[in-house]
């Protein structure tokens, strides 16, 4: 997935390190530079040094990084980032846009204790019916694009992420609507683990590539893309949804 025109410039990612390991989580950065100033994310367990700063584990009141605890180190890795993003990114009077995935969650529930910790104002877009779900369950205010056509801040996650930012979506099945809602903010970040992480596509994604289409256009659109790029079309079947990998 990538931006065209002057748009490329406003993508963003924020990406968490393996727990335990030296660095912060980055936004808007390429590459492996996780140390950038406003971004800075203490690791449980070992000391941290951010952009000018240094902290060490435990000692920093208002880190977004969680205690440590038994969750699995990439479910670790997904919390640091979903929390990091709202942290730095998200402002009072914003019009969000809700991705989906696993990493969304941590967002959606940082977003929900910073409304109530700081009674911001915030309406939320679903990209998925999951993550129309998040925003009910966690009591945010639920919007669309007939009432909120204008998106500050679109957070989602991806499949895997490359050092320019180029990113594989949609093994989820909720491709389109996730185009749509990125299509339509102001300002996109993408927040992933550091099993995301990949100098090119590919190095880490081995499903293919997915591709959303209608019903009605499977056939015409597989031979297409068959007879442009060779490889294989599979139809990947799921409950209530259907997604093409190439």
């Amino acid at each position: 997935m990538q931006r065209p025109g002057p748009f490329s410039t406003l993508y963003g990612r924020v990406l968490a390190p393996l727990p335990g390991r030296a660095g912060g989580a980055a936004s808007g950065g390429g590459g492996n530079s996780w140390g950038v100033t406003g971004s800075h994310v203490q690791l449980p367990g070992r000391a941290q040094f951010g952009a000018g700063s240094a902290s060490t584990a435990g000692g920093d009141a208002n880190s977004v990084c969680p205690a440590p605890s038994t969750m699995s180190k990439a479910e670790e890795a997904k919390k640091l980032a979903g929390r990091a993003a709202v942290e730095n990114h998200v402002r009072n009077n914003q019009v969000l846009g809700i991705g989906s995935g696993s990493t969304i969650v941590h967002a959606v529930q940082r977003i929900a204790e910073r409304v109530k910790q700081e009674n911001l104002n915030l309406v939320c877009i679903p990209t998925s019916f999951q993550a129309r779900q998040l925003i009910l369950q966690y009591g945010l205010t639920l919007s669309d694009l007939d009432r909120h056509p204008e998106i500050d801040l679109a957070i989602d996650g991806a499949d895997e992420v490359d050092a320019d930012l180029n990113l594989i979506k949609g093994g989820g099945g909720c491709l389109t609507q996730e185009k749509i809602v990125a299509g339509y903010a102001s300002r996109f970040i993408v927040i992933a683990d550091f099993r995301k992480d990949s100098k090119n596509l590919g190095d880490q994604w081995h499903k293919g590539i997915p591709i959303e289409v209608i019903p009605m256009a499977y056939v015409p659109v597989s031979r297409a893309v068959t007879q442009k790029f060779g490889g294989v079309i599979e139809l990947r079947m799921a409950v209530n949804k259907a997604i093409c990998f190439w």
